[in-house]
């Protein structure tokens, strides 16, 4: 359970420091995109901005379970391991979610998509960590 929390912690802060990072970059390159955020359905009052900061954390911890339960699935070196780990995610649960998502929420196909790399690229960065920390 130690090395769960530990290897979840410091994902967490990884895919948090990237998150932010890559937030401002992608409003600052892919301007357009963040304009279709405009929309009533992304409007919040600002009481859970918490919530959304906690989106690393959240999904670090979850991952690092799945990891210490499915980890002996993976094999070959660490690189391979983590991207492999990242696609399987990506397919078993990104996948279907953002499917649900486009289908029910009036929002773009280019959003949605966004949304998936971003997911694939969280859980290959936390595959990744995984695999160097708790192989």
């Amino acid at each position: 359970m130690k090395k769960i929390a530990i290897s979840g912690l410091i994902a967490g802060l990884i895919l948090f420091a990237i998150s932010y990072g890559g937030l401002y970059l992608a409003v600052r390159f892919f301007p357009n995109l963040f304009i279709e955020y405009n929309s009533p359905l992304f409007n919040s009052d600002g009481s859970r901005d918490l919530m959304f900061y906690m989106h690393p954390f959240i999904i670090s911890f979850a991952l690092s379970w799945f990891w210490a339960r499915c980890k002996s699935v993976f094999k070959g070196h660490m690189l391979f391991r983590g991207l492999e780990f990242g696609f399987v995610y990506a397919l078993v649960a990104l996948l279907p979610v953002m499917w649900i998502t486009f289908s029910s929420l009036d929002i773009t196909i280019t959003i949605v998509l966004s949304w998936f790399f971003y997911g694939l690229m969280q859980a290959i960065l936390a595959g990744l960590i995984f695999a160097k920390i708790n192989p």
